[in-house]
């Protein structure tokens, strides 16, 4: 959906709460197409709070988890603490910061840089081209979508749920973040123009039950600070979506798509 940028405060931690994680394939996956070994280096480009980089901390050496909101990065450090993961560094920037960083780690350093559902908010082009001298040998990067919006699904409740938000929102929800198929296409040529090869994509597929409380937290990590509804109008707000949607439970297919280039 995102309703405006910034993911800070209250929405951070819904985010930390509430968004989907990795399933252990889509880790393995990574680890394979990119040959991660315990001497490693990987960049999460967009950490958020630390969803993919938390996981990859025990492939690898260790994790660079880089994101423009404070917030984000330390509800990630906070969790990375509470699990006892000490192999992750947690950098305050953005994609245009990843000259600055390339010149602190090297050339031909790292082995995997990992976006997952960040890319559309980054210059994807520049950022591709900024990347591929960092990379060691058989190393590359990996564009992972964790599946489409919750209101976005084909399902009954996904579209009563639309439904109810764009009414709320006064607007059209159509922003795909990434995770549509023409997006897909638009970035696997842009990894090829940029000199990568190898170019393709994994898609592996779940199912998972949400629950109320989830489907609305799902939302409240999708919007601006500024866009969340106020403490004593949650409970309303709350019983609206529950009022919108038909008789649980509320399923959702997960496909999450893997798209990797290798660097030459």
């Amino acid at each position: 959906m995102t309703v405006g940028v910034g993911f800070s405060g209250e929405v951070a931690e819904f985010y930390a709460k509430y968004r989907r994680g990795y399933p252990p394939p889509v880790i393995e996956a990574l680890r394979a197409a990119f040959a991660l070994t315990a001497d490693d280096i990987v960049l999460d480009l967009g950490c958020g709070t630390g969803q993919l980089s938390l996981p990859l901390a025990s492939q690898v050496r260790s994790v660079i988890g880089m994101d423009p909101e404070p917030d984000m990065l330390r509800l990630a450090a906070e969790t990375a603490a509470g699990q006892g993961v000490r192999n992750v560094t947690w950098v305050l920037g953005a994609d245009s910061d990843v000259p600055a960083l390339g010149t602190l780690v090297g050339q031909g350093s790292l082995a995997m840089t990992v976006i997952g559902q960040a890319l559309h908010w980054m210059r994807h082009e520049e950022l591709f081209r900024t990347l591929a001298p960092l990379f060691r040998t058989g190393g590359g990067i990996a564009v992972v979508a964790n599946g489409t919006p919750l209101w976005q699904q084909d399902c009954a409740w996904s579209h009563a749920l639309r439904a109810c938000l764009e009414d709320h929102f006064g607007r059209r929800l159509e922003a795909t973040c990434g995770t549509a198929a023409h997006d897909r296409r638009r970035y696997a040529e842009a990894l090829r123009t940029a000199g990568f090869t190898d170019v393709g994509e994994t898609v592996i597929d779940y199912s998972d039950e949400l629950t109320i409380d989830e489907i609305i937290g799902g939302v409240y990590s999708a919007v601006s600070e500024d866009k969340l509804p106020r403490h004593e109008d949650r409970p309303a707000f709350a019983e609206r979506i529950h009022r919108s949607l038909p008789p649980g439970p509320y399923l959702e297919s997960v496909q999450v798509s893997v798209l990797m280039g290798r660097g030459t």
